[in-house]
């Protein structure tokens, strides 16, 4: 039982390091910098400090040389390697082929793929993959995509969870957990309990999730009608006195304020990318009501009142065909907090951007000057090749199968070979993980799954940098006796309460905490807090250790706590409370079963 104590005011020190996290909960959370810039600037202030926070300019730098940042770094290049031989998306598609039409075993396989797949390998390429084949498999089966996109990124986060390389949340925990208590955690640790929590995450999103997760798209429908477009695109004929005649299409555009999607003459498109604007030319156009109107009353201009623009129309049948496109902005990139201009999105893979869907929020005005966030949807017009362009940008994920991509099937083997390799000899203990991941990454440029300039594409390299800075931060919280403060804050406010109860209060903290501010950041604020708190009641430290760990992996209420939740966001279409109504009730599950889990396999 717990004996509440009483509480000692914190040291200064401690202070001053819950200054510095409280600083970096609002730079996470507000992003006025990109996160890595934020880390970097967390190490400075921890250096600069250091008479308070104990972390010297050596120390502060630190989380560079940590084996959770290193391994986390070998499994993005691990990960790629497996995404660039197409294992996933073979896989997925001989799944989805045998469930056919049926929405309960589409729904299930999307889970099966997911789950099984983001125990080996990092869930946000996986989750890459499964869009487009859920969307895919959604147009052709006539089932709305809203209603498999959310659950593949739930099943994404709880299969992480089945092996220590399933999530870099797992890694970090792992070396946190060596630091404090002398046991990383092995290979297959938590594999019994992940297998356990995958299972019932499934049960309950086929049983109850599929009739709480909302059909935000309607089947089958066209890109134009699902982004609102057609008050946005229309049709006009040029007669012969028009002004526009001879004028070139991007002076015609400029003049008109509109923008030319096609040009249409005797009813073919004009090929050229900025011809000349013959007498009898039909122009389809993307403009304003407003503009619209100012262009009908130009001489010779006849805006075409009956005219319905659809996908046909901008899909144009010449070979190197324009095609629609729904592609999605990763979280935490490069794109996230630039504008399109800034970006020079449409120069760089020659596309037009005709709106953007943030949610269930839809665009069409001023796109280039919006201010663009992780998981935005742009519905995007180009040729394949520019298509193809965007698919392999590690920034972009496109949302629907426009030509089958040009993967290494023929290295799938080896691909697998090498993970499987890694995960072996790290599970029989014959090299450490971090050895034998590195060891993986040699193996797959040497065996060419992955190419040598696309190392350094394939590395989130904005979670390197938040690992980097988050890490001398808890060794900050701890040393300066944070820790110790707010552990007995928590066992004063148990008061009587058993200690398995005070567990499932530390998942439930970590997971509300992970809603904010990211995974990583809340396993190394958690763990010390726990470990401390569970010395001062005399309970299992290594069971807080993970009941932090799989609440920090498993954040299922709003689409903001974990990246794979953004990433469907906007090509479901879903509201930000979607996401509270399916994962609510799932998250009261999974802290029931997590608290009893640990408790049975390992004891409280």
């Amino acid at each position: 039982m717990v004996a509440a104590g009483q509480v000692q005011p914190p040291p200064t020190d401690a202070l001053v390091v819950f200054g510095l996290v409280a600083l970096a909960f609002l730079a996470f959370v507000t992003e006025p910098l990109p996160i890595d810039v934020s880390a970097i600037l967390l190490i400075v202030l921890l250096a600069v400090l250091e008479p308070w926070t104990g972390i010297s300019s050596a120390e502060s730098i630190s989380g560079f040389a940590s084996e959770a940042t290193i391994t986390v770094l070998a499994m993005f290049v691990l990960s790629e390697g497996i995404r660039r031989t197409g294992t996933v998306q073979l896989l997925s598609r001989r799944i989805v082929a045998f469930a056919g039409g049926d929405e309960r075993k589409q729904l299930a396989s999307m889970i099966g793929v997911s789950g099984l797949s983001s125990g080996f390998i990092n869930n946000t390429p996986v989750v890459a993959v499964m869009i487009p084949v859920a969307t895919d498999v959604a147009n052709r089966t006539r089932t709305s995509p809203s209603k498999l996109l959310l659950p593949v990124s739930f099943a994404s986060m709880f299969g992480g969870m089945l092996t220590l390389i399933g999530t870099s949340t797992n890694l970090l925990a792992s070396d946190v957990s060596a630091r404090l208590l002398g046991e990383p955690f092995s290979m297959f640790e938590f594999t019994r309990l992940g297998a356990v929590v995958l299972v019932t995450a499934a049960v309950y999103l086929l049983v109850v999730g599929r009739h709480l997760v909302p059909a935000r798209i309607p089947p089958d429908e066209e890109l134009t009608e699902e982004y609102g477009m057609g008050p946005y695109l229309t049709e006009v004929a040029v007669g012969a006195a028009a002004p526009l005649v001879d004028q070139r299409v991007a002076s015609a555009a400029a003049l008109a304020d509109v923008e030319v999607l096609e040009v249409l003459r005797g009813g073919e498109p004009v090929p050229t990318d900025d011809p000349r604007i013959e007498a009898g030319d039909r122009l389809v156009l993307k403009a304003t009501g407003e503009a619209a109107a100012d262009l009908s009353e130009l001489r010779g201009v006849d805006v075409l009142p009956d005219a319905n623009v659809g996908d046909a129309d901008l899909a144009t049948p010449r070979a190197d065909r324009d095609v629609l496109a729904e592609v999605v902005l990763t979280p935490r990139t490069g794109t996230a907090g630039g504008t399109l201009a800034e970006l020079e999105f449409g120069a760089e893979f020659d596309v037009a951007v005709l709106a953007l869907r943030r949610g269930e929020t839809v665009v069409h005005e001023q796109i280039e000057d919006l201010r663009l966030r992780g998981g935005d949807t742009l519905l995007v017009r180009g040729d394949e090749a520019s298509i193809r362009r965007l698919r392999e940008h590690r920034h972009y994920v496109v949302a629907q199968e426009i030509a089958r991509p040009a993967y290494r099937t023929e290295r799938i083997p080896v691909a697998l070979g090498i993970v499987g390799g890694v995960v072996a000899l790290a599970a029989l203990n014959v090299v450490p993980i971090l050895t034998g991941a590195l060891a993986g990454v040699v193996a797959m440029v040497a065996t060419g799954c992955v190419r040598p300039g696309e190392i350094y594409d394939a590395v989130d390299w904005s979670v390197i940098f938040l690992l980097a800075g988050v890490i001398p931060l808890g060794v900050a919280l701890e040393q300066s006796g944070g820790a110790a403060f707010l552990a007995s804050l928590v066992v004063a406010g148990a008061g009587d309460y058993p200690p398995i109860v005070v567990l499932g209060l530390f998942y439930l903290a970590t997971t509300l905490m992970t809603e904010i501010v990211s995974n990583n950041a809340s396993v190394v604020l958690m763990i010390p807090v726990g470990v401390d708190a569970a010395s001062r009641i005399g309970a299992e430290p290594f069971a807080f250790v993970l009941a932090v760990t799989f609440a920090a992996s498993t954040s299922v209420l709003t689409p903001i706590g974990y990246q794979t939740n953004l990433m469907v966001y906007g090509p479901g279409g879903y509201r930000f409370s979607d996401y509270f109504r399916v994962g609510a009730p799932l998250q009261a599950i999974m802290l029931v079963v997590t608290t009893l889990g640990i408790a049975f396999f390992w004891g409280v």
